[in-house]
């Protein structure tokens, strides 16, 4: 039984260390025996960086692997001198032709509608190839550093072919995280500061300030206004209630909405268009709503029906459209699992309210139409021993 068990401990040892060979850049073993001094496992796309450093010649001899390059695509490995993200990178771009060979050629990105045109970089290049093999396409090259340091900011991305010609890259998750920079000494890699981080947090406020307020206060102040009225007790706090729910749904809504335009002007090129244009159309409509409490005819007036056709309309489709919009912020976003399965799960929850109260409401609606439409019982000759009906009504007073 102990030796079984050995045995079995001993296969997934060895199962443990292929897998980490397999996903470890230190481990792997390049054709025609070139090494590198140094390597990094880079935290998105699947990706590895290799390089040997010569720093009083200034020049870097670097390798860059990508597996899972399966169909057609492109994928690319930068430094930018000016600063950090794509804009000023300077490109290595490599990508299998619909004829079978590779291409491997310079790109300066010079802003983000970037086609990735093929250019001279601001520095020497050499020795520039691209291999491609089981789904994994490795970009070589020699780099002549003379104006950086030995800390630079790099860039890595993938994308789409379109025919022959690189197209435009996913614009969320990792594909917007595939940047930090590298010391070519020490090996030490850091995620970017400021301009990612200030961008992604931004974007995290972003989403929160919309799933709480169009995508939470908005349909819970719905509830309130649609089932809470036709109790008589629950008048006129049911009033009171949906006022703040909505009211503060605009507010912080409205917040929202701002921190998106600013985003949008902080990542030109990077548009995501039925997000934003869903986004405009709630908040003009939301506006619209708002505005129109202060044209809104009293109960007795006529015109009040048709006030609220329209207050229920707008109202709900804000609330669909929100919805709506949320979703697809978080495919943008791309957060982790567990904030969409919270908010599904709290939509679910009112959703589930909802459902309870309108057939709870419906009951209690129709028992009140049944009971006012019920004949009146009536004693000896239509009334009781005091004259009076069942509802304390005399019958001369009816009369």
């Amino acid at each position: 039984m102990l030796r079984h068990l050995s045995i079995l401990c001993f296969l997934f040892s060895l199962h443990i260390q292929s897998s980490y060979s397999q996903s470890s850049c230190a481990n792997y073993n390049f054709d025609r025996n070139q090494i590198f001094k140094s390597c990094n496992d880079l935290p998105q796309l699947n990706s590895f960086l290799h390089w040997s450093y010569d720093q009083p010649a200034n020049t870097v001899k670097i390798a860059y692997r990508q597996t899972g390059v399966s169909g057609p695509r492109w994928v690319a490995w930068a430094i930018n001198p000016s600063g950090q993200g794509m804009a000023g990178a300077q490109a290595l771009v490599a990508y299998q032709k619909s004829d079978g060979n590779i291409t491997a050629y310079t790109s300066p990105v010079t802003s983000y509608q970037t086609q990735l045109a093929q250019g001279d970089l601001s520095f020497p290049v050499s020795d520039l190839t691209a291999t491609y093999s089981k789904n994994e396409m490795i970009i070589f090259a020699t780099l002549k550093l003379d104006n950086l340091s030995s800390t630079v900011n790099h860039v890595w991305q993938s994308g789409p072919l379109s025919g022959d010609s690189p197209a435009t890259h996913p614009t969320s998750g990792p594909n917007l995280q595939s940047m930090g920079s590298l010391n070519l000494l020490s090996g030490e890699t850091k995620a970017s500061s400021g301009g990612v981080n200030s961008v992604t947090k931004k974007k995290n406020i972003h989403g929160v300030l919309n799933a709480v307020s169009w995508g939470i206060l908005l349909p819970v102040g719905a509830v309130f206004a649609r089932y809470l009225k036709v109790f008589p007790s629950a008048d006129p706090a049911w009033f009171y209630l949906h006022a703040i729910c909505q009211t503060s749904a605009y507010i912080v809504g409205v917040a929202g909405w701002a921190t998106g335009l600013r985003l949008g002007s902080l990542s030109p090129g990077v548009v995501h268009t039925s997000h934003r244009i869903i986004g405009i159309v709630v908040f003009c409509l939301a506006t619209l709503q708002v505005s129109a409490l202060l044209l809104r005819p009293k109960k007795e007036h006529k015109h009040r029906i048709y006030w609220n056709i329209y207050h229920h309309f707008v109202g709900y489709s804000v609330i669909v459209l929100s919805i709506i919009n949320i979703f697809k912020g978080f495919d943008i976003l791309n957060p982790e699992e567990k904030w969409k399965r919270a908010y599904v799960g709290t939509i679910i929850g009112v959703a589930f309210v909802a459902a309870v109260l309108e057939v709870y409401t419906w009951c209690v609606v129709l028992k009140r139409k049944k009971s006012s439409s019920r004949p009146q019982k009536m004693g000896n000759n239509g009334v009781n021993g005091n004259g009076y009906n069942g509802y304390g009504a005399s019958t001369q007073e009816r009369v």
